[in-house]
């Protein structure tokens, strides 16, 4: 027999649960001062993403791509790269 064998009886692990996220509560829809500051701020961002709209504005992700879509429209910015996963889009500037 192994010396470890007549031992006694060793506790079980007891696995901790994780770290707990806090749920974050994003707008869904535009309301007025939102709005305003998506039509001011996005003019100086060099990098325009869902991710970062949602993260700056704290707006839904179906939100932003919306929105995303209807300043592409309207000429503030314009898209970088297009792929089925997102995508980027930068402010436009001068005489494009």
């Amino acid at each position: 027999m192994a010396p470890a064998a007549t031992g006694g009886k060793k506790q079980k692990k007891k696995w901790s649960k994780g770290k707990v996220k806090d749920k974050a509560v994003h707008a869904v829809t535009l309301d007025k001062a939102t709005g305003e500051k998506l039509a001011k701020d996005v003019q100086s961002y060099r990098l325009v993403t869902v991710a970062v709209l949602v993260d700056r504005l704290k707006i839904n992700g179906s939100l932003a791509r919306q929105a995303l879509k209807d300043l592409e429209e309207k000429g503030t910015i314009k898209k970088v790269v297009g792929h089925s996963s997102g995508n980027i889009y930068t402010r436009a500037v001068g005489g494009d």
